[in-house]
């Protein structure tokens, strides 16, 4: 059916060659690292998740004496312990995607590869010819001129999940999902975090609520947040760094910086631009299919201007490949992909917020429900948060899903599920759901939506100031 060139082992690249080879195709993948898995695995979701694992057990045997169970005196973390188990689970990852490849019939070449013809692709002195080429060689750390990074006393994300101890005091610039999960992830462990974002809000990208509720529950861990801040200077000694800039304090102090800012796609060593295939703000622009400028070259993830995540990669690469095979395959719905972002208290979203759908004209209702009017939420000791369904007034069709709480990372496939297919608030409501489980928030969302909570009585409306 075809040679296929898939140029990038991280999750978008390895699920594209496995489906490749389950259609018949006969794929090649491309990694330059000597291990597959790209940032998700080596540098970003799974390490990361792994520490703030290790926060949330620490946070819970601490407030197991309201359970009952008495901790003895002298419960600590072990920083390197903890690192030890967190680069044991990449390693067997790792290991499991090499055995997984060989169970395909996926051919994997290590080196890096780039573009030396609209059908070659060359890996170091060795030159292949390919009817099809998907690019997925994601993206990295972009960090501003005005941050010194040394990978001691300034990181990006790829440097502090290795750092040696947990610090005293730390400074996290930006508070989007990156920043929010490592600030909260120290916070717990005993470090004075101070998060620094532009924006007005904390996780700008999702509904206005969700963020006033992580910015509200952020003083709990004692994590201090301050939004609308600009910084201009970044001072690096012996002691520690420090930053001035306008709407920050005079002395803001700290043992490091955790710079996370944002990502910019790996393209420089590609040669996607000799090529001619066209670019916008230094992303590949593609069709709905995932196709570039040039018909029979693909690109997915991060180099292409959809979510930069993990899920929506894969999604990505297994639908290029399967138009490639000449499947029709259904372009992805965006509105439908999920985010989750692991900060204390967790937060997960799918669909539009109530904003965004105003914006697109809908006639919205909306649903809220408390996790603290919840048996299960009550049983686990984790009350904090909300669920927050937004509908279309007519015919009540769900248009997006937003939730903050324990365990809502897991729970949101399920509003996935329901905007994915739009499905209606009554659709979901009238489906029974098991009690005690945290998944009946979403139901009772879904009822409160449609003017009929049944297990909480919502606040009557504050009177306006005359």
């Amino acid at each position: 059916m075809g040679k296929v060139a898939i140029i990038g082992g991280g999750p978008g690249g390895y699920m594209a060659a496995i489906r490749a080879a389950q259609l018949g195709l006969e794929p090649v993948l491309f990694e330059k690292e000597a291990k597959l898995g790209g940032t998700c695995l080596h540098r970003g979701c799974i390490p990361t998740k792994a520490l703030v694992e290790a926060a949330n057990r620490w946070q819970e045997l601490k407030a197991v004496a309201d359970f009952g169970i008495n901790v003895p005196e002298g419960a600590a973390v072990d920083w390197a312990k903890v690192l030890s188990r967190k680069d044991g689970i990449v390693r067997r990852m790792s290991q499991g995607l090499d055995g997984l490849m060989k169970a395909q019939g996926v051919k994997v070449e290590h080196g890096l590869a780039t573009l030396a013809g609209p059908h070659t692709v060359k890996c170091g002195e060795q030159e292949y010819n390919f009817d099809y080429i998907v690019l997925a060689t994601g993206s990295e750390v972009s960090v501003p001129k005005v941050f010194p990074v040394d990978g001691e006393r300034v990181l990006t994300s790829d440097h502090i999940l290795s750092y040696p101890r947990i610090p005293e005091s730390m400074l996290v610039v930006g508070a989007g999902a990156v920043g929010m999960e490592f600030a909260s992830l120290f916070a717990r462990l005993g470090s004075q975090v101070t998060v620094i974002e532009a924006m007005e809000r904390v996780l700008p990208l999702e509904d206005e609520d969700v963020s006033a509720e992580v910015k509200r529950l952020a003083r709990k861990i004692g994590l201090k947040i301050i939004t609308g801040a600009s910084i201009e200077q970044v001072n690096v000694s012996d002691e520690g760094v420090s930053v001035s800039g306008a709407g920050l304090p005079e002395k803001l102090p700290a043992e490091l910086m955790l710079v996370a800012v944002g990502r910019r796609a790996n393209l420089a060593a590609l040669g996607a631009d000799e090529l001619g295939i066209k670019m916008e703000r230094g992303r590949i622009c593609v069709d709905e299919y995932m196709r570039t400028s040039i018909p029979h070259i693909y690109a997915i993830g991060d180099l292409v201007p959809t979510p930069q995540l993990a899920h929506v990669a894969s999604a990505e690469g297994i639908l290029a490949v399967e138009h490639i095979a000449g499947l029709e395959a259904p372009p992805i719905d965006y509105d439908a992909c999920p985010g989750a972002t692991y900060c204390w208290p967790e937060v997960a979203s799918v669909g539009l917020s109530e904003a965004k759908a105003k914006e697109r004209g809908f006639s919205v209702q909306v649903g809220k429900f408390p996790l603290a009017a919840l048996g299960k939420a009550n049983i686990i000791g984790s009350t904090d948060g909300f669920i927050k369904v937004v509908a279309d007034s007519v015919p009540h069709r769900v248009l997006g899903v937003h939730m903050v709480g324990a365990h809502v990372t897991d729970m949101v496939a399920e509003a996935v599920v329901a905007v994915r297919n739009g499905l209606t608030l009554e659709q979901v409501a009238h489906s029974v759901h098991p009690h005690p489980t945290l998944s009946e928030a979403m139901v009772e969302a879904m009822h409160g939506a449609l003017g009929q909570p049944l297990s909480y009585v919502p606040p009557a409306p504050r009177r306006a100031r005359s």
